[in-house]
């Protein structure tokens, strides 16, 4: 990690205690940081938890949520989380996989058939067992929030065919499976945090990016980038991960009230998600993007070596074959 990365991480510890102190009170509060707008589905959800946590637990328990990359960026969430000064957080499986390494699965383009094949996947013995993934390194994932298809945005032409990636910058998460995607389809990746990449696609350090339609349309990328081809190549879901720091100290009625608020805040993240999909392609379709729908199969192919390189991994093998027929 570098010094100045390492000096911001202590410097929000600190603040974090501050916040902290005050009187003794028997209400568990738990800090929960996110990096996304307070108009996302996510947040939303996450607003609903913390209303059914009070509720459920007759106000024993309460949740205290910093939106907008107030305590840092995904991954330094994660590291606060580590270090005990922060209890809960949602990052990209992009992100996760570099604390879980299984969870890189879920970064293979068109591993799943459809979002109905993802939602079974996610929600059942697989998922679990990934969310699992994280504890030896003091992470406990808790669930996992829809976050659609990735598709391409670009500034200067749409994406029809994987030829029109090649010779490209596109910006992509700090994953390798991400990078590996990307040059498979003839792409350059350029990792770039996402806060700082509608300024790249200004300034011409990327020509382009991929995420799912809500993340185009409300961080305004669309007002730099005026193609988006949906050839929905990842489906990359967030997850909500909480401190084994926290996890470990909570009694088992306080981890069950704060499971059933969790449980309760999917299904309602998953109907906001379906409808701010469809509200994101309207709007950017209104502020002049041309939106495209290419025939996937070319990209399909293309992708078909991502998967050779798990082919000596038993359990990366036995892992895809399991998701694949599921």
């Amino acid at each position: 990690m570098k010094k100045t990365s390492q000096y911001f991480i202590l410097f929000l510890a600190t603040m974090l205690s501050v916040f902290s102190c005050g009187e003794m009170s028997d209400v568990e509060t738990i800090k929960l940081a996110h990096s996304l707008d307070v108009n996302h589905s996510v947040h939303k959800a996450m607003v609903k938890m913390g209303e059914d946590l009070a509720e459920i637990s007759g106000g024993k328990m309460q949740l205290e949520i910093y939106p907008s990359q107030q305590l840092g960026t995904e991954r330094e969430c994660i590291e606060l989380l580590q270090i005990g000064s922060l209890d809960m957080t949602k990052v990209s499986v992009g992100v996760m996989e570099n604390f879980a390494p299984r969870m890189k699965v879920f970064g293979l383009p068109y591993l799943f058939k459809d979002r109905e094949h993802a939602f079974e996947v996610l929600d059942g013995p697989i998922g679990q067992e990934l969310l699992d993934e994280g504890t030896k390194y003091w992470i406990k994932g808790m669930c996992y929030y829809d976050a659609g298809s990735r598709s391409f945005y670009t500034k200067d032409k749409p994406i029809n065919t994987p030829e029109d990636l090649k010779g490209l910058k596109v910006r992509v998460m700090e994953s390798v499976t991400a990078m590996d995607m990307v040059k498979s389809l003839g792409g350059s990746p350029t990792p770039i945090s996402w806060g700082e990449l509608y300024t790249s696609l200004q300034q011409g350090v990327v020509d382009g990016a991929e995420n799912n339609p809500p993340s185009f349309y409300l961080s305004r990328h669309y007002e730099v980038c005026k193609y988006y081809s949906l050839d929905e190549h990842t489906v990359l879901p967030d997850v909500l991960i909480i401190g084994t720091h926290i996890w470990d100290r909570l009694s088992e009625q306080q981890r069950a009230w704060l499971k059933e608020a969790v449980d309760k805040s999917v299904g309602y993240q998953r109907k906001l998600w379906a409808e701010a999909e469809q509200e994101a392609l309207e709007e950017v379709q209104k502020a002049g993007v041309t939106v495209v729908r290419p025939d996937k199969t070319a990209f399909e192919e293309d992708v078909k070596d991502v998967y050779e390189t798990y082919s000596e991994d038993e359990d990366m093998k036995d892992l895809i074959n399991r998701i694949k027929n599921n």
